[in-house]
């Protein structure tokens, strides 16, 4: 079977920016009313501008939460739940040891609790955090509706994060096949590793990349050498445990746009996996399509539903959490 031209894969793709306003029991708008008087979603708004206009790295720290949150257990919000009685929580696991972000939702729920007590999920509030974060970092053009209804989960166990979510050196096919266990699609998969674009990682992650690529004392042949040598100046072999930051997209990492596929189509992808989906030929052709034109806001705001939409519970299943950090009694 020949493989999908870029201009073929973006026009599919487009056909899957269309969004439906609900998923199951999710709708868009579900607090409208609800809330005392006060618009849940505005109230949500304020507070993440107030903190982005700080620290523009809450982007990238509301989308690795709610990635990771979504991929255990679905959007649940068991992510937020502290550990109790020696028993560890997702928040404890080694892949989430590195997510923060609580401290803000902690803020959302509280302004939320003094207005319509019981009323606003954990859940929502990850979610629509998350997309005014994206706008806030991308612009207006990644403006998308957030369905909403979801319900808190009662159960976090710190096993399940490590077994559910997706490692940093999955071949593209790899890949696919996790994110599929999620109920996404390849393109979905492609769209959500967007969400790199500003993101970080640290040398721990890439050093095998730099000194030692499969056991070969040599760098990855697949990365650019002059991002090896710039790599290894902050990841020097002479202090193998510094752990230092390192950006995931080399060009413009505080801000979401399709530059992260331009860089791993020019051989710039930092972690195995960006790689590996710019040369794969199951993903080439939709990493093709979003490095050129328009469409990677519309399309991204898509993929974000689809996540958003993983596992919830809705209707009598669940709670509403009082604190994000604990169960009701």
């Amino acid at each position: 079977m020949a493989i999908a031209t870029a201009a073929a894969t973006l026009a599919l793709l487009c056909l899957l920016a269309v969004v439906p306003t609900g998923h199951g029991a999710l709708q868009v708008g579900f607090y409208k009313g609800k809330c005392n008087g006060t618009d849940v979603e505005a109230t949500v708004k304020r507070i993440i501008a107030s903190r982005f206009s700080r620290d523009r790295t809450i982007v990238p720290i509301l989308l690795r939460l709610h990635f990771h949150d979504c991929f255990v257990r679905g959007c649940d919000a068991s992510i937020l739940l502290d550990g109790k009685g020696g028993k560890k929580a997702e928040k404890d696991a080694d892949p989430n040891k590195s997510v923060n972000g609580y401290d803000v939702i902690d803020q959302v729920k509280s302004a939320l609790e003094s207005k319509c007590p019981g009323v606003v999920s954990c859940a929502d509030i990850i979610a629509i955090a998350t997309r005014d974060a994206v706008v806030l970092g991308g612009g207006n053009q990644y403006t998308y509706s957030v369905q909403t209804g979801r319900r808190d989960g009662n159960v976090s166990v710190a096993s399940e994060a490590d077994s559910n979510l997706p490692g940093h050196t999955l071949s593209a096919s790899q890949a696919i096949a996790k994110f599929k266990t999620k109920g996404l699609s390849a393109s979905d998969t492609v769209l959500l590793l967007g969400a790199h674009t500003v993101g970080i990682t640290h040398c721990s992650f890439v050093r095998p990349r730099l000194y030692n690529y499969n056991n070969s004392g040599k760098a990855d042949p697949a990365m650019d050498p002059a991002l090896v040598s710039r790599l290894k100046s902050t990841c020097p072999s002479s202090r193998p445990t510094a752990n230092n930051f390192i950006v995931l997209d080399q060009r413009t990492p505080l801000t979401v746009d399709n530059s992260y596929y331009k860089q791993i189509l020019a051989r710039r992808g930092i972690l195995k996996v960006d790689q590996n989906i710019a040369t794969d030929k199951l993903t080439n052709a939709t990493v093709k399509a979003l490095a050129t034109g328009s469409s990677f806001p519309t399309l991204f705001g898509g993929a974000m539903v689809r996540m958003g939409a993983i596992q919830v519970l809705t209707g009598k299943q669940g709670q509403i959490r009082k604190s994000c950090r604990v169960v009701n009694k």
